[in-house]
């Protein structure tokens, strides 16, 4: 096993759940950066810009630099323009600002993310329409459920798997457990990914994505996780750990 030189870090269900923040995050961060181990911050999160996940972190009494936010959003947006593609968007309408200034009219590709209550029939169908015409389907992740502050809800993958399932085609995935996703980050660190641990909590994006991936990784038993996700996990090799705090202090005393 490579030394440890960097740290990925999820966010929702690992620095905190709904608006507060987890007990001991913070800390764990402070121990981090004391250290001088370099961190960024790889998340799924589709419901909001770069933008105003930052300014929720400061809220939460997070120091985070916002460029060291790495986002789906973010990479779905690279693609469309690389590619000049129009989207059909299936956003929540917080993360719309990020695709602001992209040509939607007359829309050639389908770009799905967490859409929240706007998901509806009429725009799962046009999209299956779409589709059906070969028009690409793009997602923003394939993560089952997150928990918020009520308790654990679906997230995109569900209707990643229902669009694909009525059209026969395959999503192009540019979030979690998308290697790229995980190399843009662990590039961004100067590293190789055999030297960079993923913390997450969420057994197959985070954790056996990032293993998939080269990178090392630590599940922990908060957010979403549930009671025997560590046996789900496809690839071996994982750490496994109470909280942020529990695999903060295995990180550095493994270095």
């Amino acid at each position: 096993m490579a030394r440890l030189k960097a740290v990925l870090l999820d966010l929702s269900g690992v620095l905190y759940v709904g608006a507060e923040p987890l007990p001991g995050a913070q800390a764990a961060l402070a121990r981090l950066t004391q250290a001088g181990v370099p961190v960024r911050y790889i998340t799924n999160t589709t419901r909001s810009t770069r933008a105003t996940i930052h300014a929720q972190l400061v809220r939460m009494g997070f120091t985070i630099p916002e460029d060291e936010i790495f986002t789906a959003p973010q990479a779905v947006r690279r693609i469309l323009r690389e590619r000049g593609l129009r989207p059909y968007l299936i956003v929540h309408p917080g993360l719309a600002p990020e695709f602001a200034d992209l040509p939607q009219a007359d829309p050639d590709a389908v770009v799905l993310g967490d859409a929240g209550e706007t998901f509806d029939y009429a725009v799962l169908n046009a999209a299956f329409r779409m589709l059906v015409k070969g028009a690409p389907l793009i997602a923003m992740g394939n993560n089952r459920c997150f928990r918020e502050a009520e308790g654990l809800s679906l997230d995109v993958g569900p209707f990643v798997a229902a669009l694909e399932y009525a059209a026969g085609v395959t999503a192009e995935v540019l979030g979690k457990p998308a290697p790229e996703f995980f190399h843009s980050a662990v590039a961004d660190l100067g590293c190789a990914p055999d030297e960079v641990m993923m913390i997450g909590d969420d057994y197959a994006a985070d954790v056996e994505g990032a293993l998939k991936a080269g990178l090392q990784a630590t599940l922990v038993r908060t957010g979403k996780y549930r009671e025997g996700d560590e046996a789900r996990i496809g690839v071996p090799g994982a750490w496994l750990a109470a909280d942020i705090g529990e695999a903060v202090d295995r990180i550095l005393a493994a270095r």
